[in-house]
């Protein structure tokens, strides 16, 4: 089962926050400042929606 699957959804921190500049994503979790910032008050639809979204960059982003 995947994080995002369970209830209550987690975090997807991963204890290596660094943001990229030239993504404006945190290198650990792959969020944006501002939905690391609204995780902790956030839904648990608002986190699958996050979660889609780190699924989709995954894809997307190489780190190099």
């Amino acid at each position: 089962m995947n994080p995002e699957e369970h209830t209550p959804v987690p975090s997807p921190c991963i204890n290596v926050c660094r943001m990229v500049p030239e993504t404006g994503l945190c290198q650990g979790c792959m969020r944006t400042i501002e939905e690391i910032v609204a995780w902790g008050k956030a839904d648990d639809g608002y986190k699958r929606a996050v979660w889609a979204e780190i699924r989709r960059r995954e894809t997307e982003i190489d780190w190099g």
